[in-house]
């Protein structure tokens, strides 16, 4: 505890963030019972980027989740929102969970995050029957709350049963419909709906089933949708919650709307799999956010529903209905399968190549007709990559990008003690997305998880910087190792810069010498195993029979040494000695020098001047970034080759040709029938079976 950071120039809580952290892995570990107190970091961050961009020019914000388990939705909310605020201390948290061991959950969580307690509000009550408003029965009338606030966001116990009776007049559910007992999925929809103010937003996780479940909760549907309330449907991948495998969906909702329609978007296929679970990464997260700010209808992914046609289909919402997100089943050209050529109708699915590549579709195909190409070209690869187009693309992206690590030097290094962490991967991300407009086929959201994976390492050590001091960057930490159940120092690593760093740096030469020296001990083993191979004396093995016991390789040289009849074999022990000799040298050599580099770098870190240490961050921080980010054209160009090939593949091989080639062998199998020679039985099964050959 003690060395954790305190004194607030880090732009979170780190204590605080500790603790998240230790709750997210209790919950990854906890089976079904997650789901009643966390909700996945990313599908929080989701969640309050969507919340923090329709806040970001609010002065003050409320904040409040009805279902607030560990409160890590309403921390990463706050965290969100704060980035648009000149005071976080502006943002008030609310929050209501019904189990008392969770509400205490929730209440230590927000206070670990460094919130003030004048702006924490839980309570610990059950939120469908217990709503606000809030007082303290000591004070009623000064703290009387009814709780109408800018944001509301929940991840609710799924389809859970409720008592709906005597709730007809409340004015929660009273404009809407109630939801049936068996499901309460709606309860807690509209009860959220109800404490956002005219102009808030709410996201709440639901499952799938409340966009085309009938009954009631059709009723409240229809009812949502005709008084535009409902914004954005997000379809989530599944298996992406704790405990449970189900698909679920975020349902963004607004009191007033200018909007008509409502915007739906199938995230369900942008993913990663990490361990048991589905987890959404940044570049997801983020082309999920930049569709529901920007509105936008993207193919397969998001389309915007006018509520003519969403009343069409009965106020049903099922995604599939509206966004084909499914892989195109592949089909095969009857024409093509049997006379060969490129169909030019699965030409024009890769299109987006033809576009960005002009010229060339006609430098790899030749017209045959109207509907058919065939192959030009001998090698396609080849082709592809000595082609003027290709080489004119990879020329365009190498050009907008070459000022690029001169851009996150002056950001990142000349800027280190005062760059605002918490905002400056935004503030990069969108000098990366200027710089990559216009380019074809380059997906500016990888290159974002390109960023967001390098700013990981970046943002941690800009926060020990501005946290410790520039010295911070000429400082090592005992690197420790638990040896026997003991936790033991075994040498030094660096606090920011690795001494792998340092040492490629600055003592390439020392390097090289030691490397000669592990090179040349890998190559002994295989020595030895030649040795053992030719060895017909097996006395000086182990009992494996696989390795050479060194004092019985002594041994038996005194013992033969005079023996002339054994020359042979005394000179294939004494190289086995000479060898044994070398190895025990060469890891001695290797451990000293080790631990000499060791010592040179731990002193070199400590002298390094400013210009040297600046020199090392931009390493470590931006050459591995961008050698990442200039290796993207090759992946495209790999991905169309593939796709070519593939194409051209299908058809190579047509139903003639393999007609053709099974004739022809058959006629060879009956000429080598014919010669034949066996009893009368014989020959006549196998005249039949040349008669199923000539007829096949």
């Amino acid at each position: 505890i003690k060395d954790i950071p305190m004194d607030g120039r880090q732009d979170y809580d780190v204590l605080g963030f500790i603790y998240e952290y230790l709750i997210s892995m209790f919950a990854a570990n906890a089976g079904k019972k997650a789901g009643e107190f966390y909700t996945p970091h990313e599908v929080s961050i989701l969640m309050s980027e969507i919340i923090a961009d329709h806040l970001k020019d609010e002065k003050e914000i409320k904040i409040y989740d009805p279902t607030s388990g560990s409160g890590s939705l309403l921390i990463n909310i706050g965290r969100s929102v704060s980035k648009y605020m000149e005071d976080e201390d502006n943002v008030k948290y609310y929050a209501q969970e019904i189990k008392e061991n969770t509400f205490n959950l929730t209440r230590m969580n927000l206070v670990m995050q460094g919130i003030k307690p004048d702006n924490i509000i839980v309570r610990n009550g059950d939120t469908l029957e217990d709503d606000w408003p809030y007082f303290d029965e000591a004070d009623p009338v000064n703290t009387y709350d009814p709780l109408f606030v800018n944001a509301v966001v929940a991840n609710p116990p799924y389809s859970q049963a409720w008592d709906p009776s005597s709730k007809e007049n409340d004015p929660r559910f009273a404009q809407f419909g109630l939801a049936p007992k068996s499901k309460a999925d709606y309860a807690f929809l509209l009860h959220n709906l109800f404490h956002v103010q005219p102009n808030g937003i709410m996201t709440i996780v639901l499952p799938h089933g409340v966009l085309f479940r009938g009954g009631e909760e059709g009723i409240i549907r229809k009812n949502l949708i005709d008084h535009n309330h409902i914004d954005t449907v997000i379809g989530l991948p599944a298996n992406i919650f704790f405990g449970t495998g189900i698909p679920t969906i975020i349902m963004v909702l607004r009191k007033q709307r200018k909007e008509k329609d409502v915007l739906i978007i199938d995230a369900s296929k942008g993913f990663v799999k990490e361990g048991k679970n589905n987890k959404l990464r940044a570049s997801d997260i983020k082309r999920i956010v930049d569709v529901v700010v920007e509105r936008k209808t993207v193919d397969n992914f998001s389309r915007v529903v006018t509520k003519e046609e969403i009343r069409a289909n009965d106020y049903n919402l099922n995604i599939p209905r509206y966004v084909d997100s499914s892989e195109k089943t592949e089909s095969f050209d009857i024409y093509a399968s049997m006379f060969g050529g490129v169909p030019e109708k699965e030409l024009q699915e890769l299109k987006e190549y033809w576009d960005a590549f002009p010229s060339l579709k006609e430098s790899l195909f030749a017209m045959e007709n109207e509907a058919y190409s065939s192959l030009s070209v001998s090698d396609i690869k080849d082709t592809i990559k000595t082609h003027p187009d290709i080489h004119a693309f990879c020329a365009a992206y190498e050009e907008r990008l070459k000022t690029f690590p001169d851009y996150l030097k002056t950001e990142l290094i000349e800027n280190m003690e005062q760059v605002p962490v918490a905002r400056e991967e935004n503030v990069i991300c969108q000098d990366l997305f200027a710089r990559l407009s216009g380019i074809p086929l380059i997906d500016p959201y990888e290159a974002y998880q390109v960023l967001d994976d390098a700013w990981k390492e970046i943002s941690a050590d800009l926060e020990m910087i501005q946290t410790e001091g520039v010295s911070a960057i000429t400082k090592e930490d005992p690197k420790m190792v638990l040896k026997k159940e003991k936790e033991v120092q075994e040498g030094w690593m660096g606090h920011i810069l690795p001494f792998s760093l340092v040492q490629e740096s600055f003592m390439k030469d020392v390097i090289q010498k030691t490397k000669q020296k592990e090179t040349r001990l890998l190559e002994i083993p295989s020595e030895y195993e030649e040795i053992i191979e030719s060895l017909e004396d097996t006395d000086v093995l182990n009992e494996a029979g696989d390795a050479f016991v060194p004092k019985e390789v002594t041994k038996k040289i005194k013992e033969i040494k005079s023996d002339p009849e054994e020359k042979e074999l005394l000179k294939i022990l004494q190289r086995v000695e000479s060898l044994q000799k070398e190895e025990k040298s060469l890891k001695a050599d290797i451990k000293k020098e080790t631990a000499e580099l060791e010592v040179l770098t731990k002193e070199k870190i400590e002298s390094l001047s400013e210009e040297d240490a600046k020199s090392l961050l931009e390493k470590k921080w931006i050459d591995a970034l961008y050698e990442t980010l200039m290796q993207m054209p090759e992946q495209v160009i790999s991905e169309m080759t593939k796709n070519i090939e593939g194409l051209c593949g299908k058809y190579n091989e047509t139903f003639s040709n393999i007609e053709k080639e099974i004739k022809e062998t058959s006629r060879e199998l009956c000429s080598m029938i014919d010669e034949l020679e066996g009893s009368e039985f014989d020959k006549k099964g196998l005249e039949e079976l040349k008669v199923l050959l000539m007829e096949g």
